[in-house]
């Protein structure tokens, strides 16, 4: 890290921590950040459910909500990009304060509640974007006084479908009440259908993820495990954001909402391994959840995810990291002899099941 990043950072921590992730999409704007263009080799390309990546390393949803740093965040070294979640109608999401450093933790804590400006704001700063190497996709979210939440979903792909590469299904979001409801199998089901439905409508049907919950159950993950293998769903991310406060230090360590950053590393790496376990390599999977480091993107590729999702650790080490993971990656693969990403897939998955 520079010392200007540093400077830039410490500026940052003084701020209200939800002014500080404003002032970072404004930096990234306007050309205040270092980037590197996607970062690449022959050990780091990869293919994630048909998406050509430059490398696994994606941007995790819940940075740029609005996608309104498109430009710069395709040039920070990421190989993805996931942006939202987005919900049919605008919504200014709980009220403030609703995001909480952890800094003795290496963590934060957010209540945001699906905050954005709508689907239709969201799609036409998708369609004038730039499209190049990085797929950009659209995390889907529910409207928090909706009729029927199972259907925002399929709405949200209907009207922002055309201008993404991928679609990420969110029902294990903490922050809105009984979304998490949707996890169950028969609910699932219905609510995949319907998205599915409206993926097949699509002039260019795109990849459907699911990304689900750390706090599962082994039962509860079975279920899923099915649903996502016969709803035909391209892929699974694991995972969302935790309601565990084990082991936590920090002042802010009661807040409501769901915890991110390095407590949930051995959490969601435990719950990625059993999923690809329960799916036998039959569906890619992301393993987002705590990765701060090369070594950490390596054990969740280890334990079964074909790319990785990074996000709070950028608070504490700046958009920098991103290329110092990519480059401590491609070293690591070729100290244990991988010759690309796919190959070191789930060989070291039996440690954490």
């Amino acid at each position: 890290m520079s010392l200007t990043e540093r400077a830039g950072l410490a500026l940052l921590h003084r701020c209200d921590p939800e002014r500080a992730h404003a002032l970072s999409l404004t930096a990234l704007r306007m050309g205040l950040a270092p980037l590197p263009g996607p970062v690449t080799s022959s050990r780091l390309a990869c293919e994630l459910a048909g998406l050509a990546l430059p490398n696994p390393l994606g941007l995790a949803a819940g940075y740029d909500k609005n996608a309104v740093a498109l430009a710069a965040l395709t040039r920070a070294g990421f190989g993805f990009i996931e942006v939202g979640a987005a919900t049919p109608r605008p919504q200014p999401g709980n009220p403030k304060p609703r995001l909480f450093r952890l800094s003795e933790d290496r963590a934060a804590i957010n209540r945001f509640g699906f905050n954005n400006e709508g689907a239709e704001a969201i799609a036409a700063r998708l369609a004038a974007r730039v499209r190049g190497p990085v797929p950009v996709g659209l995390n889907l979210g529910a409207n928090k006084d909706s009729a029927d939440r199972a259907s925002d979903f399929a709405r949200v792909l209907a009207t922002c479908g055309p201008h993404v590469d991928f679609a990420t299904v969110n029902v294990s979001s903490p922050n809105t009440e009984k979304l998490r409801d949707l996890q169950g199998p028969a609910a699932l089901a219905a609510l995949l259908a319907g998205v599915m439905e409206a993926r097949a409508a699509l002039l260019r049907p795109i990849p459907v993820f699911l990304k689900i919950a750390p706090d599962l159950e082994p039962a509860d993950l079975e279920g899923i495990a099915e649903v996502a293998l016969a709803s035909g769903l391209s892929g699974i991310i694991a995972t969302n954001t935790t309601l565990s406060r084990e082991g936590l230090r920090s002042a802010a360590r009661d807040q409501a909402g769901g915890l991110s950053g390095a407590p949930l590393f051995e959490r969601s790496t435990r719950v990625l391994a059993r999923l690809s376990a329960l799916t036998g390599g039959r569906i890619p999977l992301i393993g987002v959840g705590g990765v701060g480091s090369a070594e950490q993107a390596f054990e969740k590729i280890r334990a079964g995810a074909s790319a990785v999702q990074i996000y709070t650790a950028m608070v504490y080490e700046g958009i920098s990291l991103i290329p110092r993971i990519l480059r401590g990656l491609d070293a690591i693969l070729a100290r244990e002899g991988f010759a690309t990403v796919a190959d070191a897939v789930g060989t070291g998955r039996d440690r954490w099941l």
